[in-house]
């Protein structure tokens, strides 16, 4: 069973980083419409949850259970696909 902490940090991760490349919700609409979001730092944002995301992969590697494995896995893909890394 997947540790419940783990999963809501990786989704925490990912969350900030769609956030910060324009999947707005309630909470960053208020930021992009006072001007808070520009280009280059939200993508800083965003590689900045991607290197952390990667960084945990790579220290957790053998520890997690597949559930937990398979949401970084994605987590990660899904980034490096948007950000074209």
């Amino acid at each position: 069973m997947p540790n419940l902490e783990f999963v809501g940090l990786v989704n925490s991760l990912q969350a900030t980083a769609e956030a910060a490349l324009g999947d707005l919700n309630a909470a960053t609409a208020s930021a992009a419409r006072d001007g808070l979001l520009d280009e280059s730092r939200a993508r800083q944002t965003a590689e900045r949850s991607l290197r952390l995301l990667t960084m945990l992969a790579e220290k957790t590697r053998g520890n997690l259970d597949f559930t937990e494995a398979q949401l970084l896995t994605d987590a990660i893909g899904s980034l490096r696909a948007r950000l074209g890394n």
